[in-house]
């Protein structure tokens, strides 16, 4: 599982085999170990209709509807998107997608556990 914070926004990548635990089990984390602390990050179904996320005691953790998580899945589907709302007026804008192969870089991680990418010419 990728993280990518960018201003007001959170964006996740998931792996095919994270993909299958996640639709699964419901739940999948990731943890960063620091000197004195860790960061840890989640997505986690529930039965709620939109996207959330919260960050409460170091933790990142973005809720996923499981209807939609089920069809995400199941699908073709890339990713799912929500501007949610928070407490300034403005959004923070989440993102969860599956990890596609690099197409366009040599690249030195392991990638055989990502989908293919479907701008790959043929």
């Amino acid at each position: 599982m990728k993280i990518r914070i960018k201003g007001n926004s959170v964006r996740i990548r998931l792996s095919k085999s994270e993909v299958d635990v996640f639709a699964e089990k419901g739940y999948i984390e990731e943890r960063t170990e620091f000197v004195n602390s860790t960061l840890i990050y989640a997505v986690k179904s529930t039965n709620t209709e939109t996207l959330s996320a919260d960050f409460t005691d170091g933790n990142i953790t973005l809720y996923v509807p499981l209807q939609l998580l089920q069809q995400w899945a199941a699908t073709n589907m890339v990713g799912l998107d929500y501007n949610m709302p928070v407490h300034n007026g403005g959004t923070l804008y989440l993102l969860i997608e599956k990890d596609f192969k690099c197409i366009d870089a040599d690249v030195s991680e392991d990638q055989s556990d990502y989908f293919e990418n479907p701008l790959k010419a043929c």
